[in-house]
């Protein structure tokens, strides 16, 4: 799978938007650590702008930006060939992946959150949406020979935006926190039930409602 892929498998703004939140709460109630959370969420991260994004610990990761005119979507994943380090001479980003990204998200490109030191945009593989747009779109890339099928990191970054399943997460935050999550409960913050006591408990025993208040109201 590559970002021409998640571009037809993705879901409306609004509908990633909340699918998001739901991986940063669900997160929040499973790892009380943020350092060692994968998702979270920023309702406030800028004036007009929220931010959804995923770290792997490793040094992939992902952002998404939702504002007024839309969203747009970075990608990196660090072991690709299609990293801008993984050039033989001065890093720069794959020829396509952000060439056409269109003037409402360009500042989003060179965003100094989302580059190194250097100015050199962190980034492998980039969708976006313009607001009232009927698709989500990327850039015509051409795609490195070899590799194994995933050659922008799309597959891995994207995989649970891709598939929404309560037991897509589920199975795969079993893995990651190393206990069982339950798929019910995880469907339930999914959809948007309110985070009540019981449902906090059915994900995570030893969490609490009131010590997730400021994740709460940063998640929105």
């Amino acid at each position: 799978m590559t970002v021409h892929d998640v571009a037809r498998a993705l879901p409306g703004i609004d509908d990633l938007r909340d699918h998001c939140r739901g991986l940063a709460t669900l997160d929040a109630v499973l790892c009380p650590e943020w350092e060692y959370r994968f998702f979270s969420f920023d309702a406030h991260w800028a004036e007009g702008e929220q931010l959804a994004s995923m770290r792997d610990g490793m040094g992939s990761e992902f952002s998404i930006v939702f504002s007024a005119a839309g969203a747009y979507v970075r990608g990196f994943d660090h072991r690709s060939l299609m990293s801008p380090w993984a050039r033989p001479d001065v890093p720069a980003v794959w020829p396509g992946v952000v060439d056409e990204v269109p003037d409402v998200f360009r500042a989003y490109v060179c965003e100094p959150a989302f580059c190194e030191k250097d100015g050199v945009p962190t980034v492998t593989c980039c969708v976006w949406r313009e607001a009232g747009d009927t698709a989500w779109r990327a850039g015509a890339v051409g795609f490195p020979e070899g590799g194994d099928g995933d050659p922008d990191g799309a597959d891995v970054l994207f995989e649970l935006l891709v598939d929404r399943s309560p037991q897509a997460y589920a199975a795969w935050a079993s893995d990651y926190f190393e206990t069982s999550v339950d798929a019910e409960a995880v469907r339930a913050v999914l959809t948007g039930r309110p985070l009540r006591r019981q449902l906090v408990a059915a994900l995570n025993p030893d969490a609490e409602l009131a010590d997730l208040a400021a994740d709460i109201e940063r998640i929105g």
